[in-house]
């Protein structure tokens, strides 16, 4: 027997494992890493869709929330674990693209994780107190222009997509905003509520419910065309900022080496989930926009994501390390 030939049965059952894993998967439960506290935007996702993908596959789906460093521990913890199926993540803007240039180094690289496909996107509105003293969004965008410095606004965190989006309003509009970041969105909007800070950066999941219950007011939003669950609140390009779209996109990720087979049940799996007419239906009461495709359609928009986004944290500055 050849050395060549050695070689390609000891591929051959290297191989074989994966295959066989690929065939019996899933066996057992499934863990759902979400890298945020209970109560925001990626939580409110994975929950609305957990129930629904299980029933699908057969299996319990755990949710579990791993908080910290803006997403960063969750992230890490996930791309450190077996690629065997059992361990799935939900990656953002902030995991997948801009913690590479908010930090010196991130313990993951965004590489290790292999994608799945889109979820959904969470359009992300411009909110204050409503005993804050604004009325409109040309008032509050005039404000900010006319005091430097004199405002602040709330974030679920450095480098989470609402602090970026609001990053990129302030270039936008050569105007400063003193940034709050808390760790989470719950924290981040009592302080609004209660007037401790007068405006902050939401995404519809996370905030409609406020606004419809008058606690917040919703006064511009930055998506490019407004929202069904906000009809009477404008974009930022009918305030005058041209071309302006910043959204908190939700994808579904796996360990990179996780076996192919497995990856495409998943996206098929996933998919299905998030088009079954009534949690589509949840989803969008919610404000989220539904985003069914595969991994490479979504490498590809992180590609063109990373190159916009990263230019912007360089040109501006910007790091989470204080």
């Amino acid at each position: 027997m050849t050395r060549r030939t050695l070689a390609g049965l000891g591929l051959v059952a290297a191989l074989l494992p994966l295959h066989a894993l690929a065939q019996s998967w899933p066996a057992k439960p499934i863990r759902w890493v979400v890298a945020y506290p209970a109560g925001g935007g990626s939580d409110f996702l994975a929950r609305q869709l957990s129930p629904q993908l299980s029933k699908q596959l057969g299996q319990t789906i755990v949710i579990d929330n791993r908080p910290g460093a803006a997403g960063i521990i969750g992230t890490d913890n996930a791309a450190k674990s077996p690629p065997d199926g059992y361990t799935i993540v939900t990656g953002d803007n902030g995991a997948m693209v801009f913690h590479e240039a908010m930090y010196k180094k991130i313990p993951y690289a965004p590489s290790d994780l292999a994608p799945v496909g889109f979820m959904a996107r969470f359009p992300l509105i411009l909110a204050v107190n409503p005993d804050a003293g604004f009325s409109s969004g040309r008032q509050l965008l005039d404000a900010l222009k006319q005091n430097p410095g004199k405002y602040s606004y709330a974030s679920p965190g450095i480098g989470s997509p609402h602090h970026l989006g609001m990053e990129l309003l302030k270039d936008r509009t050569q105007s400063f905003v003193v940034h709050v970041p808390y760790r989470g969105t719950a924290l981040a909007i009592q302080d609004v509520i209660s007037g401790q800070v007068p405006m902050m950066v939401l995404d519809t999941a996370a905030g409609l419910p406020q606004i419809r219950a008058g606690k917040v007011k919703a006064l511009v939003v930055m998506s490019r065309k407004r929202i069904p669950s906000l009809p009477d609140v404008p974009t930022l390009d009918e305030l005058g900022v041209k071309d302006f779209e910043v959204t908190a996109w939700q994808g579904l990720f796996v360990p990179k080496g996780t076996p192919a087979d497995i990856v495409g049940r998943l996206t098929a799996e996933m998919n299905k989930a998030i088009s079954t007419p009534e949690v589509k239906a949840r989803l969008e009461d919610f404000g989220l926009e539904v985003l069914p495709g595969d991994g490479p359609a979504l490498a590809t928009f992180i590609q063109k994501e990373t190159t916009f986004w990263h230019a912007l944290i360089k040109e501006r500055k910007l790091s989470a390390e204080q």
